[in-house]
Parts: C-alpha cells; structure tokens; sequence
C-alpha cells in the first residue's frame, strides 16, 4: 500500500468510526414523556410512572399539585417509586413571571412557590425545573412581562445557583418567540437559566422549529418533542400538533440536530395532537400588532415551511375511544416512531 492509499484508508475508517459512534449515540438516546402526553386518563404520580415503565421509557416529567409541591413526604415516595423502575424525573413547573396571568398568587409569593419547586427538584435529582412564562394574554405586552421576569429571577439568582437547580423556560405557545428568550436568558444570565426546547410552540409562534432550535439549543436544558403540519389556507398559514411522523416541518432532521448538539439529554415527548388548526391570519394588518418586531428574515422561513405544507384536519376520535385512550394510543404510535428513527440515524 502506498503512503496516499494508507492516509486515504486511514481517513476513511476515523469516518466510519465516527460515523459508528454516532450512530450509537443515536440509538442509547433515552426516551420519555410529560404527564400531560397522556391526559384524561387521571393517573397519579405512581400510576404515570408505572404505564411509561411498562412501555419502557426512562424519564418522566411530572407536575405536581400544590398540595403535593408542599408535601416533601410525598415527593420523596414518588422519587423511591421511580428509582425502582429506573425512571429519572424532571418537574413541570408553572408561571415565575409576576405578572402573567398563569402566575397563581394564591399559592404564595413567587419566591415561596420557586423555593418549593427547587426542593421538589432536589428531591428528585433533577438538574433543571421546566417553567414558563405565560401564554397568549401575554403576548401584546411580552417585553413588559419578559421585564418583570428578568426583574424577579434576578432576585433570586442566589438561591437557584444553591440549589444546582437551573431554571428551564419552556418556549412556550403564545409568548416568547426564541430571539425575545435568548435575550432573556442572557440579561438573567444562562448559568441559572436555561431552556426547555419545545419542538412544538414554535408553530405557534411564526417559526420554523429548526430555525428557534438553532438560536436556542445552546442553552437547552431539556425538552419537549412533538411534530407539526402547517400549510397557506386564505386566511393565511394554518398549525396542527400532529403524531410524529405525520407533519411537514422536518421533525427527524430536527431530532438529529438536537442529538448531536446534546449528546446524552434525553428526548422528553409532549405528544399534543390538535383538533382545529391554529390560524394565524398574516393577512390582517391587526394580526401584526403582536410581533412588530419580528424580522422579515425569520418568518421567511416559516412562510417557507407552510408553503411546503398540505391541509392536515384532524381525524376524528372513533366512538367508544375516550380521549385518554387516544392519547395512550398516540404516545405510544410517537414512541415506535422515533425509536425506529433513532436505529436509523
């Protein structure tokens, strides 16, 4: 063999190796899912955590009533629980914005409801606390209440850096477009906060997922996966949450960006099927008055997307199927999906 052929074959198999390393990284992705992929179905703690034992994922994100955020009793009985089936947990947690209207007040000031929340976290040996913001009411004055957001956790950035807890805001449906959630995260500081990557929201908030991916997953601490059809109807560009699979935005390319810029975090389903579509009536100069400064550039790519896309309705429920079932039935659909995709990868 010549010395050209030996570097060339040398160059071929660092690629194949890592090429094979990658792919089995691609196949240990562990799997799991939010309490809320399977609503209707009324499961406590316990019971969430034994049906995703029993389809075999390994992370579960849970919320917790405020009795039982309150309660260290109980979220340690959950922990052992879990810790018996080999299940590692996350807690979905609420509003840490003062002035939303997802923010309850009536479970103690923001400060006592955070300190519960990091306690829970401990208690169960998560790293990070998904959050949000608020949704849609907040949206026609998102840079006010992104302010107070910044203004508040910045108050309490001593005790979240103590508890080795980071704060993960999700990009959540009707607030924060991902370039107005950068920011925040840099002005609190993104050694507190972070972000739950939410596939989904970005739909519904004029974005291309891979393109609010991009900007955000340097700073992801966890996720939320679901696929989405979006498509031009006259009024303007139609959103569905659909199966895996059954969408036009990309979602296995999107799966594989996110497994390569976060090696070993796991892909967390939040499987929410739509029923209408979300109408986002671009047409009507007053539909702008929400994003007046989105640039031409981003939402060049949704428009991108949508023009892509195909009508996706959404089929009806057959009778006798509660919607607990259904959502069983989709979760699990989602699950093979992307274990397939994941061999594939």
């Amino acid at each position: 063999m010549d010395r050209r052929s030996f570097i060339l074959s040398g160059a071929a198999a660092a690629i194949y190796a890592s090429r094979l390393s990658a792919w089995h990284g691609a196949a240990s992705v562990e799997l799991g899912s939010i309490d809320g992929s399977v609503g209707g179905n009324n499961f406590t703690a316990v019971q969430f955590l034994d049906y995703l034992s029993s389809i075999k994922l390994t992370w579960a994100m849970i919320s917790l009533p405020a009795p039982v955020l309150g309660d260290e009793t109980a979220i340690r009985a959950i922990r052992a629980h879990a810790d018996s089936l080999g299940i590692k947990l996350q807690l979905a947690f609420g509003s840490v914005c003062p002035s939303s209207r997802s923010f309850n007040a009536q479970l103690g000031t923001l400060e006592e409801q955070v300190a519960r929340g990091l306690k829970a976290s401990q208690i169960f040996g998560a790293k990070c606390m998904r959050c949000v913001l608020g949704s849609d009411p907040e949206r026609p004055q998102i840079d006010m209440h992104a302010d107070n957001m910044v203004k508040a956790v910045r108050g309490m950035r001593a005790r979240i850096a103590d508890s080795g807890v980071k704060l993960a805001v999700e990009n959540h449906g009707g607030d924060l477009q991902a370039r107005e959630m950068k920011a925040m995260i840099e002005a609190v500081g993104p050694d507190v906060m972070g972000v739950c990557l939410d596939s989904g929201n970005p739909v519904w908030m004029l974005e291309d997922p891979h393109m609010t991916l991009e900007m955000l997953v340097p700073y992801a601490e966890t996720c939320h996966v679901r696929d989405s059809a979006v498509w031009k109807v006259p009024e303007g560009i139609a959103v569905r949450w659909v199966n895996m699979g059954e969408g036009n935005v990309d979602i296995d390319g999107w799966i594989k960006k996110f497994i390569q810029a976060k090696p070993g975090m796991p892909i967390i389903f939040e499987n929410l099927v739509s029923g209408a579509p979300r109408v986002h009536k671009i047409y009507d100069p007053a539909f702008w008055a929400n994003w007046p400064k989105m640039p031409a550039s981003e939402f060049s790519r949704f428009l991108a997307v949508a023009e892509r896309g195909k009508p996706t309705p959404a089929v009806p429920r057959p009778p006798g199927k509660t919607a607990g079932q259904q959502h069983i039935e989709d979760l699990e659909g989602c699950v093979r999906y992307t274990r397939d995709l994941l061999q594939r990868l």
